[in-house]
């Protein structure tokens, strides 16, 4: 099974669950004690990497508006509150400022000088380098999802959406680190996939989650060659991501900073501007200092969930992590050892 102590999953909670081993890669993981009624997958729903292509939200699950609108990373100005309401964004702005003082301090990254929202080229670095795009038919087909790298014993393991990853796994391949056509850190084979299956029957929203098991290049697994974040399950709403992702009219990743929104109580809500198609399955990462390297952060989520992604290319969305993505990264990394 692997040394649970080794592995990249921040959980208090000790629920295990075997996967199947049949002779085909992908692998469905039975679930326990689940309460909840599936999200009815829409006949209409895009193909895979796609997002809803409706440029407004809908009405009924419109952010609450008790929520500050987007905030930027200059220093808030000091206003009187009227109103509790009015309390909250006061103080939400404050907060975001001194988060990210404090990332910058911690991670050794250079100050934020742009609004929070706004997206920009990402680097091409260490940490980015572990974000990369998904392929069908290799490096000369067509990228149309983002995956990136996790923590697992047997370092062979990326993240991303599940409705990036339907059907068969046979022409996907991983591209950490690709810009402009380039593969520097090399082209990755998908040998195995495992998803909840309330997904595959359903479309369920809130576990649009999926883990892929690589095959080893040049005999190193790809945690070797780039490093790895963690993945982190029941971390609640209030956090300050980065999310990196490559958007399919691009061949160079964007990355964005901002403020995570509780959406409903198994989604979550950001915005950041220009995350078209493509991007689905980028990381939500707290930025960190774990690992060997000294800079290992925590994947809180991907892009996905509710209508995959989201209605607009400016509001994204993510199932919240909790012990059902826990759930399936065990049995990754129980499959993993027979790629």
């Amino acid at each position: 099974m692997g040394d649970f102590s080794r592995s990249g999953l921040v959980t208090s909670g000790n629920n295990r669950a075997a996967c199947p081993q049949p002779p085909h890669a992908r692998c469905e993981v039975p679930l326990f004690s689940i309460q909840r009624s599936p999200v009815r997958r829409d006949p209409a729903r895009p193909l895979p990497g796609q997002r809803r292509s409706d440029r407004r939200e809908p009405a009924l699950l419109a952010r609450p508006s008790d929520l500050p609108p987007q905030e930027t990373l200059s220093p808030p100005a000091a206003a009187a509150p009227t109103a509790a309401g009015d309390r909250r964004r006061s103080t939400r702005p404050a907060v975001a400022w001194l988060v990210a003082l404090a990332l910058a301090g911690a991670t050794g990254a250079a100050m934020p000088s742009e609004e929070l929202g706004n997206p920009h080229t990402a680097p091409a670095n260490r940490v980015d380098d572990r974000v990369g795009a998904l392929f069908t038919g290799g490096l000369g087909g067509t990228h149309y999802c983002t995956a990136s790298v996790v923590d697992s014993p047997e370092g062979n393991m990326i993240v991303t959406a599940a409705h990036c990853l339907s059907g068969t796994d046979q022409d996907k391949v991983f591209v950490p680190g690709y810009r402009d056509g380039n593969a520097p850190l090399g082209v990755w084979q998908i040998a195995s996939t495992v998803e909840d299956p309330t997904w595959t029957a359903d479309g369920d929203a809130d576990v649009d989650v999926a883990f892929a098991l690589l095959k080893p290049l040049d005999g190193r697994t790809v945690e070797q060659v780039v490093g790895a974040n963690r993945i982190a399950v029941d971390e609640g709403f209030d956090h300050l991501v980065t999310i990196t992702g490559y958007p399919d009219v691009s061949d160079e990743p964007i990355t964005c900073s901002n403020l995570v929104d509780r959406f409903s109580a198994t989604q979550m809500r950001i915005d950041c501007t220009g995350y078209s198609d493509g991007t689905s399955g980028s990381p939500w990462l707290i930025p960190g200092q774990g690992g060997p390297t000294g800079d290992e952060g925590t994947v809180v989520g991907v892009i996905g969930g509710f209508e995959e992604g989201g209605y607009t290319d400016d509001i994204s969305y993510s199932s919240y992590f909790s012990d059902r993505v826990a759930t399936l990264y065990r049995a990754a990394i129980a499959r993993a050892r027979n790629v």
